[in-house]
């Protein structure tokens, strides 16, 4: 008799990050995960080496002064924050609590694809509603529910389109759906959002009892290698989770980590000035090539290539990879024609910029 595993595991396509490195190219400029270019905070940096000694040390396992730094940074409570191992591990713990065999698990068609991985993981259907021009759409969602629903989940902005839904719109999907469906708000780029119509989600999870809002220090912050994402939740909500996370789920050079990246005003406020100068300047740049960039409010660009051989996306990405630039396919997105194209450091972005215009030159050569 062999090991059966449990329904919906095997159909997990599994999930693949942006690559990192290129043969032939002893330092490839990475472009490809939304990173933040600028690095971590010095302060950051420092409290990390810090813990070097402790290494023999357990963390706290409770992130209670990284819970108490992120409750000061955004004026929560503390008791209704839950840290995690990268906000990733939390979206799969929120799947684990609350749905299960039979159930479903809807998010907008281009959605973060740990989404889908996390309700088949436990068993669930997850279900893809459809998007208007790149952005998710309240009614498509709202349409895609049916009595299994069990979860909705929203990231806001989206990745890796960057479109996000105003304030209003979160607000009346939340309003239309039924009490016992969770909604997820998934705001990992908050940070870099300056629009005067969005919020990230606390007034939602301050408004009821089945809204959770998810974030990460991955992206602004600069803590990717670390691992460190938190959810603000209802009460009950957070119980659930501290029930069922890893006892020392967080480690210590990480939680000491995100509590100096939080005091960091400046470093921070400069992350977020070098992503808007440019993003906008990389956006103009490749509308004036002729190709489409989809509007981003994260720190990223979703750019759109014509279906013709040679100048596709596929084309595109090996041309970049010549040039030693790694960008993102968007296949498993359901954007074959696209690329997905981090924000980088100034000479990064010139270099893309360059690269992607002898890629439409030597298109044109052709026809």
């Amino acid at each position: 008799m062999s090991l059966v595993v449990r329904p919906g595991i095997l159909d997990i396509a599994p999930y693949v990050g942006g690559e990192s490195a290129l043969a032939g190219h002893q330092s490839a400029i990475r472009l490809a995960s939304n990173e933040n270019p600028l690095g971590a905070s010095p302060a950051a940096i420092e409290a990390y080496r810090k813990l070097a000694p402790e290494l023999h040390r357990y963390p706290d396992g409770g992130s209670n002064r990284l819970r108490e730094a992120i409750a000061a940074r955004f004026g929560l409570d503390p008791a209704r924050i839950v840290c995690g191992a990268g906000s990733d591990e939390l979206i799969g713990l929120l799947t684990r609590a609350y749905a299960g065999p039979g159930d479903e698990v809807v998010y907008s068609r281009h959605g973060f694809l740990m989404y889908p991985i996390a309700a088949k993981s436990v068993g669930a259907v997850p279900v893809a509603a459809p998007e208007t021009n790149l952005t998710a759409d309240v009614d498509a969602l709202l349409a895609a529910v049916t009595p299994r629903t069990r979860i909705l989940f929203l990231a806001n902005p989206n990745n890796p389109t960057g479109s996000y839904l105003p304030a209003e719109d979160v607000a009346r999907l939340r309003r239309s759906l039924r009490e016992d469906i969770l909604l997820v708000i998934d705001a990992a780029y908050a940070e870099y959002v300056t629009r005067n119509d969005y919020e990230p989600g606390v007034a939602l999870v301050d408004a009821g009892d089945n809204v959770v809002m998810t974030r990460t220090f991955s992206k602004i912050y600069g803590l990717a290698a670390l691992r460190i994402g938190w959810a603000y939740c209802p009460p009950a909500v957070a119980d659930v989770l501290n029930r069922l996370r890893g006892p020392f789920n967080v480690g210590a050079p990480g939680q000491a980590a995100g509590v100096a990246a939080l005091a960091d005003h400046a470093h921070t406020e400069k992350a977020r000035a070098h992503n808007a100068q440019w993003l906008d300047w990389f956006s103009r740049q490749v509308t004036a090539l002729g190709l489409v960039a989809a509007p981003s409010v994260g720190n990223f660009v979703l750019v759109r290539f014509p279906a013709e051989p040679g100048r596709d996306a596929d084309a595109a990405a090996d041309f970049l990879n010549a040039r030693g630039i790694i960008p993102r396919k968007m296949g498993a997105y359901g954007l074959a024609d696209s690329l997905r194209i981090t924000i980088g450091l100034e000479s990064e972005m010139k270099a893309v910029a360059a690269a992607l215009g002898d890629f439409v030159a030597q298109g044109k050569g052709r026809r």
